[in-house]
């Protein structure tokens, strides 16, 4: 079964849009996986408009499942992966300023600068996944640099999903089978929601996880986060 991992820097910008500690970020990381979940995603960003520092700590204590750090591989990041040894990190190539993440990595012509810093965390035993875009040569790039995952951005399938989902999911199962043959783990993830999850996974070869935090969080609003993770399961 493929793994949900869910995204809580949402739970974390409505915390700090008030100051205090409501919601508790850490009560809904253990609730979401007592509901179910298998993994717990956290997106630090250096403003930490979101997800603070002390968050991931905090969060290393207390997830039982999976911990999975996203971000971009400044040298504070790398630290802080270092100090809390999650059981993955992926990298993306977020620029501080980005409201999102809105491409993947060019694996090929940033090679020299991911080869490191993949067996730097590697070293440390962490699982290391490459945000990349779904083009097989991206993956062959993740798979030079020695990652063990990539993580395919899925805001273009998504975008296109309601209009033409077969066209939309091409380039994804085309990546994945060279994932495949490339024996690369593969996740997926952004804009991922009730809609479209299920379509992604029943055409995606050995999707090991996704992850998703947005839609969750929107629709746990109107359904409850129990039955909003369940329905989420029940998609994979």
């Amino acid at each position: 079964m493929t793994k949900l991992s869910v995204n809580i820097n949402k739970v974390a910008t409505l915390r700090n849009a008030r100051g205090g500690n409501n919601p508790n970020l850490l009560q809904v990381a253990i609730d979401c996986e007592r509901f179910g979940a298998q993994g717990i995603t956290v997106h630090p960003r250096p403003d930490e408009r979101h997800i603070r520092y002390a968050d991931v700590y905090a969060l290393k204590e207390i997830v039982s499942t999976e911990l999975n750090i996203e971000g971009y591989p400044s040298e504070d990041f790398c630290q802080l992966v270092e100090a809390v040894v999650p059981t993955q990190v992926t990298l993306v190539p977020d620029s501080p300023e980005q409201l999102t993440s809105n491409h993947g990595w060019d694996t090929i012509r940033c090679a020299n600068a991911l080869r490191p810093i993949v067996e730097r965390f590697q070293k440390k035993g962490i699982r290391v996944s490459i945000f990349i875009d779904p083009q097989p040569l991206f993956a062959e790039g993740a798979k030079a640099v020695g990652a063990d995952r990539v993580e395919l951005y899925t805001e273009p399938y998504a975008a296109g999903f309601h209009a033409d989902p077969k066209t939309a999911i091409a380039p994804f199962v085309a990546t994945a089978k060279r994932c495949e043959e490339l024996g690369l783990g593969l996740n997926a993830g952004h804009d991922l929601d009730l809609h479209n999850l299920a379509y992604l996974h029943d055409h995606i070869p050995n999707l090991a996880e996704v992850s998703i935090g947005h839609a969750l969080i929107c629709d746990a609003l109107y359904l409850g986060l129990e039955t909003t993770i369940q329905r989420y399961l029940d998609c994979l």
